[in-house]
This record gives structure tokens, C-alpha cells and sequence, in this order.
């Protein structure tokens, strides 16, 4: 893990499998509504299964907001994502960090699940602030625990 890197960890009371479904065919249901970019209040959140697909919002209006892509897809036991929202909290197509998610079975009703926010770097002025988001409690530590909440059902 580089200095430019943001890391959270959780132990979540499933198998790996589950627990990858429940991250990525069920990020909807626990990805919170306050989390969005679009311009109105977020209807839907969505990470397409396969390495190339979009990762995005869709607003109570119909509308979509990207909010990177499918970099890779190894289910069960990773996948990355490019996320490419900036210190602005809009979609910029020329940022690139990555999130990469890994899944590693603990037996068979643990996983141990490790998110590495990496590239935070390419913030650039904006990297401290964006850090300190990141590794607040609406960041990624309290997400991943909605999210464990999720995997355990």
C-alpha cells in the first residue's frame, strides 16, 4: 500500500461468495442515498459485472451519472474499480484512481474484506481533503460496514 492510498478492512459474516455478490449485485441496497453526484436525489447505484462495464447512478429523474468503470472482475475474489469522481465531487473523465476490492474466505461463512482507494495522489492540491473524506466515517470505513450489514442477511 502507498502513502497515497486509503485502506479499510472488514470481517463480514459470509462466504466469499456472498460476500462478493452482496458488494456488487446488491451495492444498491447498501450504498447510501446521501452518496451522489447527479443533480437529482439518487434512485439506483450500479456496478456492471464485467471488466469494461460502467459504475454509475441513476437519479429519480432518469437521468445517469458515471462515476468510473469495471477496470477488472475476478469474481469471487476481487475486482477494481476506476473511480473518476473528483475533489468536487464530479464525474471527470481525465481523473483516474483506482478502488480495489479483494475477498478472501476466512471458512466457509467468513470473508475478510479489504479495500484499497489507491492513486489518491492524482488529486493533487486536492489530495489532503479528499484523503481525510475517504477515511471518515462517511467514507469508506462506515460504508463498508452498511455493507457488511447487507452481506450478512
Amino acid at each position: 500500500m502507498s502513502s497515497a492510498s486509503v485502506r479499510k478492512e472488514i470481517l463480514v459474516q459470509a462466504s466469499q461468495e456472498k460476500a462478493f455478490k452482496a458488494f456488487t449485485e446488491k451495492f444498491d441496497r447498501w450504498w447510501p442515498r446521501s452518496h451522489h453526484i447527479g443533480k437529482s436525489a439518487m434512485k439506483t447505484a450500479v456496478i456492471e459485472p464485467k471488466a469494461g462495464g460502467r459504475w454509475y447512478e441513476i437519479g429519480d429523474d432518469g437521468t445517469e451519472c458515471d462515476w468510473g468503470k469495471v477496470i477488472a472482475w475476478d469474481p469471487f475474489s476481487k475486482f477494481i474499480l476506476a473511480w473518476q469522481i473528483n475533489g468536487q465531487w464530479q464525474f471527470d473523465r481525465n481523473l483516474l484512481t483506482e478502488v480495489e476490492v479483494n475477498f478472501v474466505s476466512q471458512g466457509a461463512t467468513k470473508t475478510m474484506v479489504t479495500l484499497e482507494h489507491r492513486n489518491l495522489e492524482r488529486f493533487r492540491d486536492g489530495e489532503v481533503e479528499i484523503r481525510k473524506a475517504f477515511e471518515s466515517e462517511g467514507g469508506w470505513g462506515g460504508l463498508l460496514k452498511a455493507y457488511a450489514e447487507e452481506a450478512k442477511k
